[in-house]
């Protein structure tokens, strides 16, 4: 229950997932999906991951963050549903200039403090620390306390993820002429981290997909090893049977597994990966 009024805000790139944020009232304010008819789409209201994907042969498009207005639109209807406080969580604001927008905005909005948090991360690991910020606020912790335990949190946090193809990532500039040349004549299926500065790395070099899979599995254990509890999140396309075997998978390698949180991708991720991807997470409990 959240009886400190405080409002938890996200991007569309953080993945959350929907139920959780639909139960806790988290307000997702969706990236833009751009094509070059002019048309532009909010990421998961105007248009689906599905349909994203059904027209990639045509054409594959591009993502913008939200205009500084539509933040402050969704901050001031927190605050007008009765919110006094917000915690506004985003992805890498190496990847996005969106944690930079809503740093601007939150200085423009005078009677509602608002906490923002560089995840330094995507997807499903930013996610989860959306997630664990509505935790901490749901229990109580002090306003005061949020930001330095959410980058504390967010840094103990790693994501691992590996696509089938690197045409998405190279086209969407997310790796470089080199990385994309040598994958793709190699067969090298790179396993792609964020440091801690939020930027891709390859965090390892894998020939093949099964490989890839494996190779996140086994870094994932390595982490969970070093912690007494450990949260992990699993993104993929939506594939149930995938993500039962991952999860068995994860389960047999890591015994201090609390929970697992499962996310499908947005529309503006799978804009740079592709419906070919799977992505792994770790975080201490």
């Amino acid at each position: 229950m959240n009886d400190q009024r405080i409002a938890v805000l996200t991007d569309s790139g953080t993945n959350t997932p929907p139920e959780f944020a639909r139960q806790h009232d988290v307000r997702i304010v969706p990236l833009l999906i751009n094509y070059k008819d002019g048309s532009t789409y909010r990421s998961g209201v105007d248009i689906t991951t599905q349909e994203v994907i059904d027209r990639f042969e045509q054409e594959i498009p591009t993502t913008s963050l939200p205009a500084p207005q539509q933040i402050l639109d969704a901050v001031e209807r927190a605050r007008d549903d009765g919110y006094q406080r917000g915690v506004f969580v985003t992805i890498s604001g190496t990847l996005s200039a969106t944690y930079q927008t809503v740093c601007m905005v939150a200085r423009m909005v005078d009677d509602f403090p608002l906490v923002v948090i560089d995840t330094r991360s995507i997807g499903v690991v930013s996610g989860m620390v959306v997630m664990q910020a509505v935790r901490m606020v749901e229990d109580g912790v002090p306003f005061g306390e949020l930001k330095t335990r959410l980058n504390d949190l967010s840094r103990e946090s790693d994501v691992f993820f590996a696509t089938k193809t690197l045409d998405y990532l190279y086209r969407g500039g997310r790796i470089n002429m080199v990385t994309y040349r040598l994958g793709s004549i190699l067969n090298i299926n790179p396993v792609i981290t964020c440091n801690e500065e939020g930027r891709y790395v390859v965090a390892r070099k894998t020939r093949g997909w099964k490989r890839a899979i494996d190779a996140e599995i086994r870094l994932i254990r390595d982490l969970a090893a070093g912690f007494d509890r450990v949260r992990i999140g699993i993104c993929c396309t939506e594939n149930q049977a995938l993500f039962e075997q991952l999860e068995s998978d994860l389960r047999t390698h890591a015994s201090n597994i609390v929970e697992v949180v499962r996310s499908g991708l947005t529309p503006d991720l799978i804009v740079h990966t592709g419906p070919d991807l799977v992505g792994l997470g770790i975080q201490p409990a």
